[in-house]
């Protein structure tokens, strides 16, 4: 009678420390891309342009390299004919994972290992939750801040503390 009880339980606490394990890791992510498809952010109407505005306009951009999962694709800072920024990801190919996020960060794109863990070291902006693993996306960026003071873009995995790929910005 003593040993079911202490199967009962034991089968419980599996299976709660179960449960608990998929809700933390998501291993399903493994086995699903979610694709997006965005089209470049565009010009607003010329009839709301100051004189000699123009846009969109690209004006920074970095290939991405490969950290904890490899990753690949462009990102791109564009400003637009109003004065505001948008941060696009053209061709992104990476991992699917749990709460990823993409960050603007002050600190250096370093290649391999080494690049895994500095971009929350500093200063860093999460600008959204990533909308797709794969394709095309574009983030706007907020009016308060100075895409300059951040010269990388990670793809956060804010679950593990991780960046799965990292682009360095440079000025175009």
């Amino acid at each position: 009678m003593k040993r079911r009880r202490v199967m009962a339980v034991l089968s419980v606490v599996g299976a709660a420390l179960l449960v608990g394990a998929l809700a933390v890791f998501e291993p399903w992510k493994l086995w699903v891309d979610e694709t997006v498809r965005e089209d470049p952010p565009v010009a607003v109407p010329t009839a709301t342009l100051s004189p000699g505005a123009a846009g969109p306009v690209t004006v920074a951009r970095g290939t991405f390299v490969s950290h904890e999962h490899t990753t690949e694709g462009t990102a791109k800072i564009i400003r637009l004919a109003d004065g505001s920024h948008t941060l696009r990801l053209e061709g992104l190919e990476t991992s699917n994972g749990p709460d990823l996020r993409v960050w603007l960060s002050d600190a250096p794109v370093l290649e391999g290992r080494a690049g895994w863990h500095v971009f929350d070291d500093g200063k860093y902006v999460n600008l959204a939750e990533l909308k797709g693993n794969r394709g095309n996306q574009n983030y706007p960026l907020p009016a308060d801040v100075d895409w300059s003071d951040y010269p990388s873009v990670s793809i956060w995995c804010d679950r593990f503390n991780v960046s799965f790929g990292a682009a360095a910005l440079t000025r175009v």
